[in-house]
């Protein structure tokens, strides 16, 4: 009779989580209209950057080096560029130049004859090193406050070797140069699984393009796919999980910070000279940033990409200004919800856009008025590929605002008014875990890694019901809190459009 009891409530629990998926995917496209565009024939539809031209016109890079116009108006592509090396990022100048972030350099895209192609490649900088390691991608630019141009550059890989011919200085801290074409299967206790041989590999770079001169401006990066400001001109990079990674990471960068991965420190100024894998993790953890917010692996992304701001349009309502930020492994947008506290970074993450017609890849991210557009890639690993789109309808959903630590917990704002019963702490299901900072490739499920119940003890609706003050009997930093408020409904009897969202604690204010 128990195992009859049992069995039941498995299969009523599984009925009603797929019953709310079917729901919140209805739901999800009453608010946003999701399209596709056919790529150009003959091309790798593969996106490794894309943006909105002032005139309206989206110019995308895909993945073997063409860079194509797409003109929503004309519902057609013009060939603007080609043999550019794996682009991964693009930016229109104020002369209409396109400036295009290729593995061996920055490059400006002009059309002097006006004939609707490029026909001037030039250098605009490349004053970093390449030693031909397949994982020494080139990330940005990102136009900073200050007029100069940010871009991230990623470190080399254990899974394949280095090239006999490099590009500039090189660092022999760990392992000799000679063993990393010879045995590279042996770096991983030499150099590192992720590591730094040539200069400003891990680093972000800022370049004042009227000089020509880059200025390394922070360290400790590993895989910095996503680089860009938010409407407080922040600089925000996200990392991917691995190495010195417990799970992916959103960065607040300020100049000269350390955030975390030891791989680029050989090219600080004024490093010791002692290899990466030799610090004492003591000593990295005195020096480094801890990140921002940490996205759950499996759960809320695996490899998030571009950040982006909203703009503050009537069709995107109450999120104008607030920051997405794409994924890779899942059809799948989400939003960021950061503040400081004493100084220090910290906030959530959640789900904004996530429909299957979004399709996985997400990549790079670009707004025309009220589009969203989208590039997809895989390259060997998950995603898709193709260009998208996505419209709001202008209908506001009921879903979770913004989110703000409080001295006992949490005060959430939501869209619509939350129903009378929301004070019951029974509706508030939230888990406690936290990460290690470590060397090894993400983080097994042990000790306090483990997922754990932290159930509020007191709810509090204020606002209008538009908020509600969730108080816990202890709130721990350097914890994210993970909320599930399908429990909870607002006045018009649904449950928020997206559930979920994950609080990264770093400090309680007093």
């Amino acid at each position: 009779m128990n195992s009859l009891l049992l069995k039941t409530g498995i299969l009523l629990h599984a009925l009603g989580s797929f019953t709310h998926a079917q729901d919140r995917a209805k739901r999800m496209v009453e608010h946003y209209k999701i399209e596709s565009i056919s790529p150009p024939a003959n091309i790798d539809p593969q996106v490794g950057a894309l943006t909105v031209l002032k005139d309206g016109r989206i110019a995308v890079c895909f993945h073997h080096g063409q860079v194509e116009i797409w003109d929503p108006q004309k519902q057609g592509w013009q060939h603007f560029a080609e043999g550019l090396h794996e682009p991964l990022g693009i930016l229109e100048e104020a002369d209409g130049s396109l400036l295009v972030m290729q593995r061996p350099e920055l490059t400006r895209l002009r059309d002097t004859d006006k004939d609707g192609v490029a026909d001037v490649y030039q250098n605009v900088w490349d004053d970093y090193g390449m030693s031909g390691n397949y994982h020494e991608f080139a990330f940005g630019p990102a136009l900073g406050p200050d007029g100069r141009l940010y871009m991230a550059l990623n470190l080399a890989s254990n899974g394949a070797s280095i090239r006999p011919e490099i590009r500039g200085e090189w660092s022999p801290l760990g392992m000799p140069r000679e063993d990393f074409y010879k045995d590279w299967g042996k770096m991983v206790g030499g150099a590192g699984r992720m590591y730094s041989r040539v200069e400003w590999r891990g680093w972000i770079m800022a370049l004042d393009v009227k000089t020509g001169v880059a200025e390394p401006y922070a360290c400790g990066f590993r895989s910095p796919d996503g680089i860009g400001f938010d409407a407080k001109g922040r600089l925000l990079v996200a990392d991917n999980e691995g190495d010195w990674r417990p799970t992916s990471e959103l960065h607040v960068v300020k100049k000269d910070g350390f955030y975390g991965h030891p791989g680029s420190l050989v090219w600080r100024k004024g490093w010791d000279q002692t290899p990466a894998l030799k610090v004492p993790i003591e000593k990295l953890e005195t020096m480094r940033t801890a990140a921002a917010i940490w996205f759950p692996h499996n759960v809320y992304a695996n490899s998030p990409t571009q950040p982006l701001v909203i703009p503050k349009t009537p069709a995107w309502g109450p999120f104008g200004g607030q920051t997405i930020i794409g994924e890779m492994n899942v059809p799948r947008v989400l939003r960021l919800l950061l503040e400081e506290v004493d100084g220090v970074s910290q906030g959530a993450c959640l789900a904004f856009i996530e429909h299957a017609s979004l399709k996985s890849g997400i990549h790079r991210l670009a707004f025309s008025g009220d589009t969203l557009w989208i590039g997809r890639t895989h390259l060997s690993w998950a995603g898709g590929e193709g260009v998208g789109k996505v419209t709001p309808s202008g209908k506001k959903p009921f879903d979770l605002l913004d989110m703000r630590i409080t001295p006992k917990g949490f005060r959430l704002e939501f869209t619509e008014p939350l129903a009378a019963d929301s004070n019951d702490v029974a509706k508030w299901k939230v888990e406690r875990f936290t990460y290690p900072y470590h060397v090894t490739y993400g983080t097994p499920n042990v000790g306090d890694m483990k997922r754990s119940a932290a159930n509020p003890v007191k709810i509090k609706l204020s606002n209008g019901n538009m908020t509600a003050e969730v108080q816990f009997a202890e709130v721990k930093p350097n914890y994210v809190y993970d909320f599930d408020l399908k429990g909870i409904q607002s006045t018009s009897q649904h449950p928020p459009l997206n559930p979920k969202v994950a609080y990264t604690v770093r400090r309680i204010p007093k």
